[in-house]
C-alpha cells in the first residue's frame, strides 16, 4: 500500500469514530460536519484529490483486479479528504462497481463518461472533467450529500438518488464487495454501514429496522422456525451481537427436480426450498444467529470474527422466499431445530427488541 494511502488512513482512523455521531470538527476534516457526520459543501476542482492515492502498489481484493482496487481507493480517498464519512464511501465506491465495474472507461451508454458513468449532457461536467477519477469521484460526494438522510438510507435507495438508474436495485449486490475493498484499504470498519445501529448494554442490535411479518411458529407456520422482518432489497443485515461466523451457504432447492435452483436469483414460494444465501453466527454461551434469503454471496466467510452491528449482508429474496425480507432465527445451544427459539421474545430480553 502506498505511503499516499496510509496518511489518508491515520486521518480517517482518528475520525472515524466522531463520524456517526455528528460530532467531526474542522481540526480533523477542515469542514463543519452535518447530522451523523455528513460535511456540508463540496467544491469540485479539476485534480480535486491532490493527495490521493495512485493505483501502483495496490493488490488486488477478492475478485477486483489492482486497476479495479486501485480505482476504488481513489474514490475512497478522495471521500476522506472531503469529509465524507465512511458510509459514502462504501455507497460511491458500489456505485463505480454497477457502474463501471471499477474500470475509468471513456464511454459508455448514450454519453456516459468514466467510473460513474455520469452524462456531460446532464450537467456532470465534461468529457475530459469526468474521466478524471478524483473530479467525477467529488460530483458523486456532492450530489450524494444533497440527499437528505442518505446515511439512513439503504445503498441502493441512496446511490438511485445520485445517479437516477433505469436500474435502481442493481447497486444493492455490490454492498458487500464495496464494503469488504472500503474496510482493507483503510483499516476502518466503524461507520461504513448505515448510521442508526444501537447496540444494548448486553451487547446485541437488531439485524435489521423492520416490522415482523410473518411469526415464529404460528398456526399456518408451525415449522417457520424464525421471524420474517419486512424490508426492501439490498438492505444491509447487522450481526445481532459479536461471535464467530460458523455458517456460510447456497440453500436453494428445486422442488420439481430436486436440482440447485441457485441463490444468485430469486426464489419462489411455490417451486423453492431453503433458507437461500444464509449466514449462521455463534455467539458466546452457544446463542446461534441465522439469517437467510441474502440478496447476494454474504460479506463475510467461515471462522470470521464479527462485531454487533457489522454487515454480514444484504437482504433479497433468495430460496424459498415470497419476496424481499430477512429471516431470522436464534438458537440456545446448536443449528437444529429443536433448539429455536421466538427471536422477538429472546431480543426483547437482550435490549434489542425487534419491530421497534
Amino acid at each position: 500500500m502506498t505511503t499516499r494511502v496510509l496518511s489518508g488512513i491515520a486521518i480517517a482512523v482518528v475520525g472515524v469514530l466522531l463520524l456517526c455521531s455528528g460530532l467531526a470538527t474542522t481540526l480533523i476534516f477542515g469542514g463543519g460536519a452535518g447530522v451523523c457526520g455528513t460535511a456540508t459543501s463540496v467544491t469540485p476542482t479539476a485534480s480535486s484529490a491532490t493527495r490521493s492515492p495512485a493505483p501502483g502498489g495496490i493488490g488486488p481484493i477478492g475478485d477486483w483486479n489492482a486497476e479495479q482496487v486501485g480505482n476504488a481507493a481513489t474514490i475512497t480517498a478522495v471521500g476522506m479528504r472531503l469529509g465524507v464519512p465512511p458510509r459514502g464511501w462504501v455507497i460511491a465506491v458500489a456505485t463505480a462497481m454497477q457502474e463501471s465495474s471499477l474500470v475509468n472507461t471513456p464511454g459508455g451508454d448514450r454519453d456516459s463518461v468514466g467510473l460513474f458513468q455520469q452524462r456531460p449532457s446532464q450537467g456532470w461536467g465534461t468529457p475530459e472533467q469526468l474521466q478524471d477519477p478524483q473530479y467525477a469521484a467529488t460530483k458523486f460526494y456532492q450530489k450524494l450529500l444533497a440527499v437528505d438522510g442518505w446515511q439512513a438510507m439503504p445503498l441502493t435507495v441512496a446511490a438511485q438518488r445520485v445517479q437516477r438508474s433505469a436500474f435502481p436495485d442493481a447497486y444493492a449486490k455490490w454492498e458487500p464487495d464495496a464494503t469488504r475493498i472500503v474496510a482493507a484499504l483503510t483499516g476502518v470498519s466503524a461507520g461504513l454501514t448505515a448510521c442508526g445501529v444501537t447496540v444494548s448494554a448486553q451487547g446485541w442490535t437488531q439485524p435489521v429496522y423492520a416490522d415482523v411479518g410473518s411469526g415464529f411458529r404460528t398456526p399456518d407456520r408451525p415449522s417457520h422456525d424464525g421471524v420474517d422482518l419486512i424490508v426492501g432489497k439490498g438492505t444491509p443485515i447487522h450481526a445481532a451481537s459479536a461471535g464467530t461466523v460458523t455458517v456460510v451457504r447456497c440453500n436453494a432447492i428445486d422442488v420439481r427436480t430436486r436440482r440447485d435452483w441457485g441463490c444468485d436469483r430469486d426464489g419462489d414460494p411455490t417451486l423453492t426450498r431453503g433458507c437461500g444465501w444464509y449466514v449462521d453466527i455463534t455467539h458466546p454461551g452457544g446463542v446461534v444467529t441465522r439469517y437467510c434469503h441474502m440478496l447476494t454471496h454474504p460479506a463475510v466467510t467461515e471462522g470470521q470474527q464479527v462485531a454487533a452491528g457489522d454487515v454480514i449482508g444484504s437482504s433479497g429474496s433468495s430460496g424459498h422466499s415470497y419476496g424481499p425480507h430477512l429471516h431470522f432465527e436464534v438458537h440456545l445451544g446448536d443449528h437444529g431445530s429443536g433448539t429455536a427459539v421466538d427471536p422477538v421474545a429472546f431480543m426483547a430480553s437482550v435490549g434489542a427488541p425487534l419491530n421497534q
